[in-house]
């Protein structure tokens, strides 16, 4: 009796379980059609799917980087869903007298071995999954009772999955309700900033792959980042230097001091100083030799807390940024340009920064990247401010007219082959009237394609953008690669419910600088905005304000809205289809406005 009951209970789990993973699709991102794993310079060369290094390193690297590089630090992978439950599993190979390891003494497993899941909403703001998980031969993470969906779409939200940081993980699947919407994300095809370093930059001791620094600076600045940091073995490696220069960076970061100190230059193949200062230069130049312009960041080690109570470990880290400091001396007095350099006081590190005296917290990786984010702004020129109308976000709006994302890669490739004589930056009142790239609606293109298209003016654009998407857009290459003769700006009416009047003219006193910096040579026409329904006085006011920007900016100005106003100051309802957006009527008095700007008759 016993038994049959056993036998039934047994059955009746198999079915319930059966019937879970029936209503489960799982996903194999090593398998997709294209390339989804982000932080992989070398996609078409790596032997195992998550590993970081082309598999023709192998013979040039000592074995130590070779087993470190198969560890998937840095490694990540974005993708579209509107699903309420998010399941993650995947094998891992870290063993000890053949059992399987997640942990180290000095680090969870959650970051050892874990993933870690951040979703960004549909206004770019970053948010965090909190996941049950579990290791053994299979690990397995369930992320439930998300909230899959923000107030504007029922699209989903993008997210990415960190993979783990010190453990080599041999298969991944993810898994989503059958039904929901799932769409795998591209790789970025933006330069990534490119990271060589020692343990701290592969993620010791971060308590989940998330808060390793190098993560937390990808997100902060938006961007691809590729993770070269070897545990105990960042050592400027000739070898590691030569597949550097392969990769088209935005920026080069040396933070490898921490594995020179004098204790351990015996073992690096270094005797005295000067053999670290020749090491250090030969590093540079040869990066330098590649490309004249990417920038490189030399860093600082950034001391011991231990300092305090060993005078031998202040020594040692003293000795190593007093060479590698005399050394940047030397190579800038010899005319290397787009050299910088991140200093331990920069850095500053404190006491409860580090789990062991060496390797950060989770509070000393958010310092370093604090830092980092602080010297790659400056270098890059993208600086942000506290205003929301000042910190460069992506959106998500408004995916079944248009996908964000995807138009910003259009007009990056279009701009390659035909650049363009003028655009213009504004949001769904232009994006939706006409040109390219083609928008899924056309409001008025007749207008646009006989005044505008032979002008070569390109509709740079997108429904629902405020100011910080547009100072994004053009931190991120929109306006690279050509020199245009007039930038038209006409942005900060979505953003007129969330910020105030100042706030917007903040904003858009960083958007004019940052089309200054990258387009010194056009003629940037700053214009007021287009007055709407029931915030006609309020506008009035504010174009007052961003007239006196452009002045002080040094920017020409112009007000394309007295034809849509009325003698008691409302709108003229005639000319728009909804209150906000101009109808065929008001855009060819638009298109009146704007054609002296571009030259036109």
């Amino acid at each position: 009796m016993k038994s049959n009951l056993t036998l039934v209970l047994t059955l009746i789990c198999f079915a319930a379980f059966a019937q879970e993973n029936d209503n489960i699709s799982w996903w194999n991102p090593a398998n997709n059609s294209f390339s989804v794993i982000e932080g992989q310079a070398w996609p078409e060369e790596i032997a195992r799917p998550y590993s970081r290094l082309p598999e023709r390193a192998e013979k040039d690297v000592s074995d130590a980087i070779w087993n470190l590089s198969k560890k998937s630090a840095g490694l990540m992978i974005r993708f579209r869903s509107n699903a309420s439950e998010i399941k993650v599993r995947y094998g891992t190979t870290n063993k000890n007298n053949g059992e399987k390891v997640f942990e180290l003494n000095h680090m969870p497993a959650t970051g050892v071995s874990g993933v870690d899941l951040y979703a960004i909403d549909a206004d770019g703001n970053e948010l965090w999954c909190a996941g049950k998980r579990s290791f053994g031969d299979t690990c397995q993470y369930d992320f439930a009772t998300l909230n899959p969906n923000d107030t504007y779409h029922k699209q989903g939200r993008e997210y990415r999955l960190y993979l783990p940081l010190y453990n080599e993980v041999s298969w991944l699947e993810i898994g989503t309700d059958s039904a929901a919407i799932f769409t795998p994300l591209a790789t970025r095809k933006e330069k990534p900033i490119v990271i060589y370093g020692t343990s701290i930059a592969q993620g010791a001791c971060a308590s989940r792959p998330g808060m390793a620094w190098t993560s937390i600076l990808g997100r902060k600045m938006d961007r691809p980042l590729i993770n070269l940091g070897f545990s105990g073995n960042g050592r400027l490696d000739a070898p590691i230097i030569g597949l550097m220069t392969e990769i088209d960076a935005k920026v080069w970061v040396l933070d490898c001091l921490p594995n020179l100190i004098p204790d351990a230059w015996e073992r690096s193949g270094i005797y005295k100083a000067e053999d670290l200062k020749q090491r250090i230069i030969s590093s540079i130049k040869a990066l330098r030799s590649k490309n004249a312009n990417t920038p490189i960041l030399v860093v600082e080690h950034a001391g011991y807390t231990q300092s305090l109570i060993s005078e031998n470990r202040k020594e040692q880290f003293e000795t190593a940024n007093k060479v590698q400091k005399e050394a940047f001396m030397q190579l800038k007095s010899e005319g290397i340009q787009n050299l910088y350099y991140l200093t331990k006081e920069e850095i500053n590190l404190g006491i409860d920064d580090m789990v062991d005296g060496t390797h950060p917290t989770d509070l000393g990786m958010q310092h370093y990247a604090e830092a980092y984010e602080n010297k790659l702004r400056t270098i890059l020129k993208e600086p942000k401010g506290v205003f929301s109308t000042t910190i460069p976000v992506t959106q998500y709006r408004e995916p079944g007219n248009y996908d964000w994302e995807t138009r910003h890669n259009e007009l990056l490739e279009i701009s390659k082959s035909d650049t363009p004589k003028s655009v213009i930056l504004a949001n769904s009142i232009v994006h939706y009237w006409g040109g390219i790239p083609r928008a899924n609606m056309a409001r008025e293109e007749n207008s646009w394609e006989k005044s505008f298209t032979p002008a070569g003016l390109r509709n740079y654009a997108y429904g629902w953008d405020r100011i910080e998407n547009v100072i994004w857009r053009v931190y991120h290459g929109e306006l690279d690669g050509f020199d245009a003769e007039n930038i038209l700006v006409m942005i900060g009416t979505n953003n007129i419910h969330l910020n105030s009047n100042e706030e917007i003219v903040a904003g858009l006193k960083m958007l004019i600088d940052a089309i200054k910096e990258r387009q010194p040579k056009a003629n940037i026409r700053l214009m007021g905005l287009l007055p709407r329904r029931d915030y006609e006085e309020r506008i009035v006011n504010l174009n007052v304000s961003i007239a006196a920007l452009a002045g002080d900016s040094n920017v020409s100005y112009a007000d394309l809205g007295k034809g849509f106003i009325q003698v008691d100051g409302k709108i003229k309802e005639n000319l728009f289809s909804d209150g906000l957006h101009p109808n065929e009527q008001g855009y060819l008095i638009l298109r009146k406005g704007i054609k002296p700007l571009l030259g036109l008759k």
